[in-house]
């Protein structure tokens, strides 16, 4: 009898366990096998379970389980997490920033939809998907078609941090089943912290090694510029605006801490803007006359009226520039339109700020010399 009871316990067991590996467990069962290191990103990590789910978390708010490709969906998942199931293979694409990411990791193919038209695209590879039809423009990210998001299968929308601004959309596609996964690299501080969110889109596409790769080569790039002293030239990056005033990057931005790393010294090194995270900020020519005249380096931004070829081209903007060090020592650089969509070319970029500082007639990626 003993030995009956035994068996029908034993056989209850099996059954349980084949109904939990038929279903994929639950949530609360799930085992942490490791989290992946992060060296320089703060605003997601990863954790990977054993059975092969990961779970992205995002800011404060943003939770998603990434389950590989012909798993079981674990149950009772809290209602806060959105599934991933892989593989994500039909993406609307409205984060700019994320397409050098996809490009990288061999994965513009799993985007088939984009908040930016063909035009709007610096990135070739984009622009000739979307001219050969491989890549539909599906609207703003405040204006989606989601009559063809849903035409198209859509199993995930990446947006940036715009989407706050119009969270009906946001809503409406979750109440049609597409989860969003707002895009947070653009808060990173830190350059690398940016590019290392490489990380998160290769866990996305099942690519995690080739994305440990690419930034494992990359810092190992960057290293012997890292390591060096720093040469004590200043640089200011900037733009002028349509009212004459001039965009300034605050010290605690991105491309302040890159002039940083590439070995020089940002010229408003306790510019913030009180009581805001923005990482620009207005000021007046004069404020900007009496920080920067004597910087070693100006480099012009293009990003919002386009690329100068020339000094005078920038002196027509403001003649009084004709003052400063810089410019008479012909040490004024204009940055490509491209620099900024091509997200992983911050490593390039930083690499074009040694050389600047460093060389005569350096070959560059992202900057050239205005004469």
């Amino acid at each position: 009898m003993r030995r009956k009871v035994r068996f029908l316990l034993l056989l209850l067991f099996l059954c349980s366990c084949a109904a939990k590996e038929r279903q994929g467990g639950t949530w609360d069962e799930l085992e942490l096998d490791y989290s992946v290191e992060l060296r320089y990103a703060e605003q997601f990590s990863i954790d990977c379970y054993q059975g092969g789910c990961q779970k992205i978390t995002i800011g404060t708010d943003g939770i998603y389980l990434v389950v590989p490709e012909g798993g079981k969906v674990p149950e009772h998942i809290p209602e806060e997490v959105a599934v991933l199931q892989q593989p994500l293979d039909s993406i609307y694409l409205v984060a700019t920033s994320a397409m050098d990411l996809f490009r990288e990791l061999d994965g513009i193919g799993a985007v088939t939809l984009s908040g930016t038209d063909a035009n709007g695209w610096y990135i070739k590879e984009a622009r000739q998907a979307m001219e050969e039809g491989r890549i539909a423009y599906a609207g703003k990210y405040s204006a989606p078609d989601y009559e063809l998001i849903l035409d198209k299968g859509c199993d995930l929308a990446v947006e940036s941090t715009m989407i706050y601004h119009s969270p009906e959309v946001k809503e409406q596609l979750e109440r049609f089943g597409v989860p969003v996964l707002v895009e947070r690299s653009s808060y990173e501080s830190h350059p690398l912290g940016r590019m290392e969110w490489i990380k998160l889109y290769g866990a996305l596409l099942g690519k995690e090694r080739e994305a440990q790769d690419y930034f494992d080569s990359l810092l190992e790039r960057l290293a012997p510029i890292l390591e060096q002293e720093n040469t004590g030239k200043t640089a200011a990056f900037f733009f002028i605006t349509a009212s004459g005033g001039v965009n300034v990057r605050c010290s605690g931005d991105y491309i302040a801490k890159a002039i940083g790393l590439a070995g020089g010294v940002y010229a408003f090194p306790d510019l913030t803007s009180e009581g805001s995270v923005q990482s620009a900020m207005n000021i007046q020519m004069e404020e900007f006359y009496q920080k920067a005249r004597d910087a070693d380096i100006l480099i012009y931004n293009s990003t919002i009226d386009g690329e100068l070829e020339t000094l005078d081209q920038l002196l027509e903007k403001s003649p009084v520039l004709g003052d400063f060090k810089a410019v008479q020592e012909g040490n004024v650089w204009c940055t490509g339109k491209n620099l900024f969509q091509e997200s992983l070319g911050l490593g390039d970029f930083i690499v074009d700020l040694h050389r600047i500082m460093t060389e005569e007639n350096p070959s560059l990626t992202y900057l050239h010399l205005l004469a």
